[in-house]
């Protein structure tokens, strides 16, 4: 048994610990009160801030939230009450009721705001307009059958981009209509509207020096080509492209000027400045393109059957060959190309590419095919024909994608257009 005994305190000890007090000087404890009147003074200045902004605040602003809010509980009870007879719905709703909110707190801001709206507009326009114009000579020789271009200067051009000097140089082609083509859809000839679109093919390219840094480039360069087989002028036209060079071949095209050869006369040299029009592409050509999906497997079946052209002149080593990619969100997969086949004014291909999907929805891919030409029998450089693609933009959705959608597992064909 253990016995606590409590034994008195000295006296001398209970009057030192009541004469003990806090070791800091006068200056530590005025700065410490200081900091605490600080402290408080924040305290209420934002006290007051909060108060000023609850009177000024407008109550249409309540009015609206509470309205998103009350759609929110509301969708949530919707969906509760559907997950007591089944699981998969209860989802569905409240991510439909979601974005129902998102997307009318979204077009709240962007009514208030009209500005920012009227400012994309002009950024649109001011990237979408074309200045300058092109001046040039053209002249043709009866005697020698010969067509003579001289491209002389590009006046008052104009880098929207601002990245860096321009460094331009024009690209010339002589085009020839060819047959019409097969009723596409959507497709009209640019003479007239409803009309069978019209093949063109390209007789002649060439290209100018490259000036730089200049916004008014001089270039006094000629082109010369022989017209034996082709002399109807109404079915003649000369394109001329002002570039804007970029050393990786991505040459921005700052404008087109389009000259009808059957319209000029062209019996003594004549000189011309033409504005400088938004570039537009034209129907090279006609694809006959297969699409298939599988979905289980995660697969794209493209095949390409068939391309039809304009045979300008019949040549024995020329080939063509396609190659076909497949983009999914901005990323571009693998590309695969065709085996290349002689040109036909019909050309038979019969080959089915396959690519595997990636993870991202099928939503978010397009499959684009370009068309070139190549020499069999020689070295050169391939030359592109005509370009396609096929997929759901974000204004739009192809309808052989959408049919190719709809009928899962089994191939769909149709035809496309090629265009330059």
């Amino acid at each position: 048994m253990v016995v606590l005994i409590d034994f008195p305190a000295p006296v001398g000890h209970l009057s030192t610990a009541g004469d003990m007090r806090m070791p800091f000087s006068d200056t530590v404890k005025y700065c410490i009160l200081g900091i605490s009147v600080t402290l408080l003074l924040v305290a209420l200045v934002i006290l007051a801030w909060q108060i000023f902004r609850c009177c000024t605040q407008s109550p249409s602003a309540y009015m609206r939230q509470d309205a998103v809010n009350s759609d929110l509980l509301y969708t949530e009870e919707k969906s509760r009450r559907a997950g007591n007879h089944s699981g998969a719905p209860s989802t569905r709703v409240e991510e439909v009721g979601t974005e129902v909110g998102r997307l009318s707190r979204c077009l709240s801001q962007t009514s208030c705001s009209p500005t920012g709206s009227s400012q994309a507009d002009r950024h649109m326009e001011e990237q979408n307009r074309v200045d300058g114009s092109l001046r040039f000579s053209i002249y043709y020789d009866q005697l020698q059958s010969q067509l003579v271009v001289t491209v002389l200067q590009v006046e008052g051009l104009r880098d929207h981009s601002q990245k860096h000097s321009l460094q331009p140089f024009v690209k010339l082609s002589l085009m020839w209509a060819g047959s019409e083509g097969v009723e596409l859809g959507g497709s009209t000839d640019e003479e007239g509207e409803g009309s069978a679109p019209i093949l063109w093919a390209v007789l002649q390219e060439w290209r100018t020096r490259i000036v730089k840094g200049s916004y008014n480039p001089l270039f006094g360069d000629q082109f010369s080509c022989v017209l034996h087989e082709h002399r109807d002028f109404d079915r003649l036209r000369l394109r001329m492209e002002v570039r804007d060079f970029d050393k990786f071949s991505r040459h921005t095209v700052l404008g087109e000027v389009r000259v009808p050869l059957g319209k000029l006369n062209m019996s003594y040299p004549l000189e011309l400045q033409e504005d400088l029009q938004i570039p537009q592409k034209v129907l090279g050509g006609e694809t006959l393109l297969s699409l298939k999906v599988l979905p289980t497997a995660q697969r794209l079946e493209v095949g390409l059957l068939k391309v039809r052209m304009v045979l300008a002149e019949i040549s024995s080593d020329t080939a063509l060959y396609a190659r076909i990619s497949v983009q999914c969100n901005h990323s571009k997969l693998r590309h695969q190309k065709t085996s290349a086949v002689a040109r036909r004014l019909v050309t038979v291909f019969n080959e089915v590419l396959m690519f595997s999907l990636p993870d991202f929805p099928l939503q978010q891919c397009k499959i684009v095919v370009s068309v070139y030409e190549m020499q069999m029998t020689r070295m050169s450089n391939n030359h592109l024909i005509g370009q396609l693609t096929v997929g759901k933009e974000k204004s739009s959705e192809d309808e052989h994608w959408s049919l190719m959608m709809h009928s899962v597992r089994q191939p769909v064909a149709k035809w496309h257009g090629l265009l330059i």
